[in-house]
């Protein structure tokens, strides 16, 4: 089976557990203004590789990933559903760990065959990392163009399923930083089974210089990263050691 890829990172260190190469594939339905990645947005671009091809990629560093493993990502990795689990399975025959970083914006728990394909790859896949965008309908949609309706079944699903996950978390100030959205979140992850780390992933700029590129208008023109003390109390919310006042 063909996939889609954009990029790899030989050398990763934040995706996962232990130093990890990193697929980046190509392809993503959602909008997110603080996306750093716009030339991973288009379906169909980027350079078709086979599962086996990127895994004898990945292997080359397999003497340096020993303690680490393989992240596929995105773009969306879930839009090509099929590649990554035949890619997973041949990494899993190689006794290579696999993760899964995804928004669970692809999976819908009305569509049976979706469905069935996922427990197909969950059986490939030591671990996901789930990035939760926004607490609430609203603000999800205002932040990425569609409803948190599928993240969130996604995350009800890993859960029942006792797959391992952790969940990520970008703070945009004026956007995903207010408590109320953060203890909203809060109630959210503690009702997850087998979260084992929380990420409080700070809002950066060094997308932007992308979107020049690209001739796109950057959507957060001007923000700045939060601070020190707004990422602090969020990870202080999220990790349960906040107090809801």
């Amino acid at each position: 089976m063909e996939g889609y890829v954009h990029s790899f990172e030989s050398f990763g260190t934040v995706d996962g557990p232990g130093i990890r190469f990193v697929v980046f594939l190509q392809g993503c339905p959602m909008r997110c203004k603080y996306c750093h990645n716009p030339d991973t947005w288009a379906f169909g671009a980027g350079k078709k590789y086979t599962a086996e091809e990127v895994a004898a990629e990945a292997l080359k560093y397999k003497s340096y990933i020993v303690n680490g493993g393989v992240t596929v990502s995105g773009g969306e990795p879930m839009a090509q559903i099929g590649f990554v689990t035949e890619l997973f399975s041949v990494l899993k025959a190689h006794g290579v760990h696999t993760a899964l970083d995804t928004s669970g914006i692809m999976f819908d728990s009305g569509n049976a065959v979706f469905v069935s394909e996922t427990d197909e790859l969950m059986k490939y896949t030591d671990l996901v990392l789930l990035d939760l965008k926004h607490s609430d309908k609203e603000g999800h949609m205002a932040l990425t163009g569609h409803s948190n309706e599928n993240p969130l079944a996604f995350a009800e699903y890993l859960s029942r399923k006792g797959k391992p996950m952790w969940i990520r978390h970008v703070l945009v100030p004026g956007i995903t930083d207010d408590d109320v959205q953060l203890f909203n979140l809060a109630k959210i992850i503690s009702g997850l089974k087998n979260v084992e780390k929380v990420e409080v992933l700070p809002y950066h700029t060094m997308g932007e210089v992308k979107y020049q590129k690209l001739g796109i208008e950057y959507p957060l023109a001007g923000l700045k990263p939060p601070s020190k003390e707004r990422v602090e109390n969020a990870v202080r919310i999220l990790t349960g050691n906040g107090t809801h006042t």
